[in-house]
């Protein structure tokens, strides 16, 4: 006896493959979360990460602006100038950091599709109910 196709299955035997179906939906949306959250580790991670880097070169920044000032008082023109270039160049680099940083926590800040999802399947397992009513 061949096997029923889809079409020919009893109520019966769809209301019985139900549980594991909804199951599987429920482990699928929890894998997806999953992925999401790790995604969004990742980004908050290198984020933080090029920030504590932005703060590092500033700390060399905040060197160089007190030796730039300090030529600048001595008035010798060409090692005031070479250290202006020097702080220059380190606002530039951390204005790179904190650009990359930024966009990071932006990207880990998104909210969670698959949470949103869930309820709605939640939400709908819950609302199976109600039509009975009506």
């Amino acid at each position: 006896m061949p096997l029923p196709t889809n079409d020919e299955r009893s109520l019966f035997t769809l209301i019985g493959e139900l549980p594991d179906r909804v199951q599987a939906l429920v482990r699928a949306e929890i894998d997806q979360i999953k992925a999401e959250l790790s995604y969004k580790a990742k980004h908050f991670g290198i984020g933080a990460g090029l920030l504590a880097g932005a703060a590092f070169v500033a700390l060399f920044l905040l060197g160089t602006l007190i030796t730039t000032a300090i030529l600048a008082l001595a008035l010798v023109m060409p090692a005031w100038a070479a250290a202006l270039t020097v702080s220059g160049i380190l606002i530039l680099i951390i204005a790179l950091l904190v650009f990359i940083a930024v966009r990071n926590f932006k990207r880990g800040s998104e909210p969670l599709e698959s949470i949103e999802s869930l309820r709605k399947d939640i939400d709908a397992l819950k609302g199976a109910g109600d039509y009975d009513r009506y």
